[in-house]
């Protein structure tokens, strides 16, 4: 799978098919659309029994992928995986340390590593998340949902041989938030309860207020306290009015029905039967 990358993956990959014709379908997207896009993409054109995902950057070594099948024979419809010792900056580590344990409090999807992406499916599963039409989806959190016996297993960890991450602060941001809004409205709950608190607390000062005019009298100095309540209240309404907006706005997204991804060109050979796996390699990450 090339996401639509700018370098040489086309080139590469087209020389990997000339090689292996039988065993190989390489996918190229007319533009960048995300990793989780292009795995859809992916998925939509495997003919495999079984389909493992994984980076092109050869971070996790694919030596590993016989103790993914493995698991799978021991009757796992999905094996996810995390990483040992990992070879990342530590700003990394502790940034996707802090993004689990965000989404393990707050959804239902029990993965100790989201990040990692060498994962291998059952075809029931590649065809449930094909199905699901999904724009802003999180694939391995989805398949995790779907399967009947999900199992996740250590993997090696290396330094990136070649190139640099795409992924941006920002970018690993709005994936986090893709992550936790399709999968939770906790966070909107918790927006109402905070909202709630902060309304009754209100309610209280005011009354206090209220009482101690006319006990004591008209009263200077609290201006400024009024003041900081006042923003402490606009902060909250702002960030539970962005909050609605996420989930407004996968809304409206899923609504337009465009097309999701454009294919430039499939190199396959026609010719070929079922293939019992079946890998996919983001070149774009």
């Amino acid at each position: 799978m090339n996401d639509g990358s700018f370098d040489a993956s086309g080139e590469l990959l087209a020389e990997q098919f000339k090689l292996r014709p039988y065993e190989t379908r390489v996918i190229e997207l007319t533009k960048n659309v995300g990793q989780h896009l292009a795995i859809m993409a992916a998925f939509e054109k495997t003919r495999g029994e079984r389909i493992i995902t994984m980076d092109a950057d050869m971070q996790n070594p694919p030596e590993e992928i016989p103790r993914l099948l493995e698991q799978m024979d021991l009757g796992y419809d999905y094996v996810g995986s995390y990483r040992m010792h990992r070879k990342d900056t530590s700003f990394r580590r502790y940034a996707s340390l802090a993004a689990n344990k965000v989404r393990a409090s707050i959804t239902s999807v029990a993965m100790k590593d989201h990040g990692c992406m060498l994962r291998a499916y059952s075809r029931r599963i590649v065809e449930l998340i094909v199905r699901s039409s999904e724009l802003d989806t999180f694939i391995p959190a989805l398949a995790y949902e779907l399967a009947r016996s999900p199992a996740e297993i250590p993997v090696a960890h290396e330094k990136r041989h070649a190139g640099k991450s795409s992924y941006s602060f920002f970018r690993l941001l709005r994936l986090n938030f893709d992550l936790v809004t399709a999968f939770s409205i906790l966070p909107l709950q918790f927006f109402t309860m905070a909202s709630l608190a902060c309304s009754f607390g209100s309610f209280i000062l005011v009354l206090t207020l209220g009482i101690r005019r006319l006990v004591i009298g008209p009263e200077e100095g609290g201006l400024f306290t009024l003041f900081g309540i006042l923003f402490l209240l606009i902060s909250i309404a702002m960030v539970g009015i962005g909050l609605i907006g996420e989930y407004v706005g996968r809304i409206y997204r899923m609504s337009q029905t465009r097309t999701r991804y454009q294919i430039r060109t499939i190199l396959e050979d026609k010719s070929c039967s079922k293939t019992r796996e079946y890998y996919i390699l983001d070149t774009a990450k």
